[in-house]
């Protein structure tokens, strides 16, 4: 797996239809990590449109304890 670029956490979009954190792709998608992999200590952000990558930079205690449904 290659990593496209680093991104910050809080340079990333709260989408609510998706449940999940996005940040723009340059094939025009979004990268999508949501809270339960966050929470499970999950730091890479997946375009579902291509093969890119990015790793999240965010704080591990911030999420540990998200309760999902």
């Amino acid at each position: 797996m290659t990593l496209h670029d680093e991104v910050e956490i809080e340079d990333m979009e709260w989408n609510e239809e998706l449940q999940a954190f996005t940040y723009q792709c340059p094939c025009g998608d979004f990268f999508q990590i949501t809270l339960e992999e966050l929470s499970a200590g999950e730091e890479v952000a997946k375009c579902p449109s291509c093969s890119l990558y990015v790793r999240v930079i965010y704080n591990f205690d911030d999420f540990a304890d998200v309760q999902t449904a």
